[in-house]
């Protein structure tokens, strides 16, 4: 995930919220009624972020699936050292954290 996509998209929303609270604000009804105006601000905000900022969503979010992916991809020094004292040529990614590949039994027992 690049730091600087998610750093836009984040203070972008938060403009996308503090912009009509401002605004909201000025009214002297909402000065005495602020929760009202924090809940207008924040259904105002979720709009905008929703209808205008698609695209820094959809970059921050595929900078997190991709170092995500990388790092299941990755192989760990002692998997390595492992496949090097077994003979295999190629070591695989620990399945342990992803639970049992399908067609595998599990451990657990329904109750």
């Amino acid at each position: 995930m690049k730091a600087r996509s998610a750093l836009v998209y984040s203070v972008l929303r938060l403009l996308a919220f503090l912009v009509p609270f401002a605004i909201l604000m000025l009214f002297p009804i909402m000065r005495q009624y602020y929760w009202l105006a924090a809940i207008f601000a924040a259904l105002i905000g979720l709009s905008l972020s929703m209808l205008f900022l698609r695209r820094p969503l959809d970059e921050m979010t595929s900078g997190m699936a991709e170092r995500r992916e990388r790092d299941r991809r990755a192989v760990s020094d002692e998997e390595a050292e492992d496949a090097a004292m077994s003979g295999d040529s190629a070591p695989t990614a620990d399945r342990s954290a992803d639970g049992p590949a399908p067609g595998e039994a599990s451990d657990r027992t329904a109750d």
